[in-house]
């Protein structure tokens, strides 16, 4: 018998450092879950409030709206997405036109999803118009950043200062607009319909950690008693 215990005792001091980690890894995931939740949270607020008129240094991904003109005269695209129409799979990017405003610098504004191959004209508005959007900050190029096109004013970085200069508007605000709005079929710029959300995946996480601690408990509980019972 005391032999058994003694074949027991380098197994169950492993399996007990197993567990507190695994415990450990699922503990951190529910804090986890709670922070991201709180996240989601703050943005279904912010989404169903209205918007505030953009100020000189807004927070990201604050909910503003603008007055001014496009320049559609100085239009670029951004990225590369593909989206399934009824014609099926369809490329398309996002069309980024700068808002001028009176007496404040312009601000450049993402209107939305755009496919290459259309049969339709753009739904580009003359005059004075409002937009409401999000604030989202300036990226910076990576290594592995695609290079940016400013001859044919195709960028896949979306910095204002780098586009701007590009595309002639190099006083532009440091950040983007990104247009919210209703999606219409058949309609583009198709705007985005909702601020971004993280992804919140953390209670499979915690199923996951949760569920493997108990699977070694299960295991090893198992094992012993047959390690024992020779």
């Amino acid at each position: 018998m005391r032999t058994a215990w003694r074949r027991l005792l380098v197994p169950a001091i492993s399996t007990v450092l197993m567990l507190a980690v695994l415990i450990g890894l699922g503990t951190w995931q529910v804090y986890r879950l709670r922070w991201k939740q709180g996240i989601l949270d703050q943005v279904a607020t912010a989404e169903a409030a209205p918007p505030i008129p953009l100020q000189a240094d807004p927070a990201p991904y604050t909910k503003v709206s603008v007055t001014g003109r496009f320049r559609f005269d100085k239009v670029a695209q951004f990225g590369a997405e593909v989206r399934d129409l009824k014609a099926g799979p369809t490329m398309g990017y996002q069309q980024l036109v700068p808002l001028q405003r009176d007496g404040k610098p312009p601000v450049l504004v993402d209107r939305g999803w755009v496919p290459q191959r259309r049969t339709i004209p753009l739904d580009n508005p003359p005059g004075d118009v409002t937009v409401t959007g999000y604030v989202r900050p300036r990226e910076v190029q990576h290594w592995f950043s695609p290079t940016d096109d400013s001859e044919v004013r195709q960028f896949y970085t979306l910095d204002p200062a780098a586009i701007g200069a590009a595309i002639g508007a190099p006083n532009l605000v440091p950040f983007t607009l990104v247009a919210l709005g209703t999606s219409q079929p058949e309609t583009y710029p198709a705007p985005e319909t909702h601020l971004p959300r993280p992804p919140n995946n953390h209670l499979s996480y915690v199923i996951t950690w949760y569920g493997l601690a108990v699977a070694l408990a299960v295991i090893f509980g198992v094992w012993a008693r047959k390690a024992i019972g020779t």
